[in-house]
């Protein structure tokens, strides 16, 4: 996804250079929705990492004693 938002960007700067504004707005507007997409996604990821993080060092704590793993 951050792939096809820098294509974009590239696609409206080479466009916005050359005088096609319409096209230019048009690129540039799908490139910050697929980064802000990326960016959300990137979050929920990172948020579920830590989440899971969390509950698996708390989880480790409750093995029985006498248990090697």
């Amino acid at each position: 996804m951050l792939k096809f938002a820098i294509f974009f960007l590239v696609v409206s700067m080479l466009a916005g250079a050359m005088g096609f504004m319409n096209i230019s707005a048009v690129a540039r507007r799908i490139s910050f929705v697929l980064f802000g997409i990326f960016l959300a996604l990137a979050g929920l990821v990172l948020l579920f990492f830590i989440l899971l993080d969390k509950a698996t060092s708390q989880g480790a704590l409750l093995m029985l004693p006498g248990v090697l793993v």
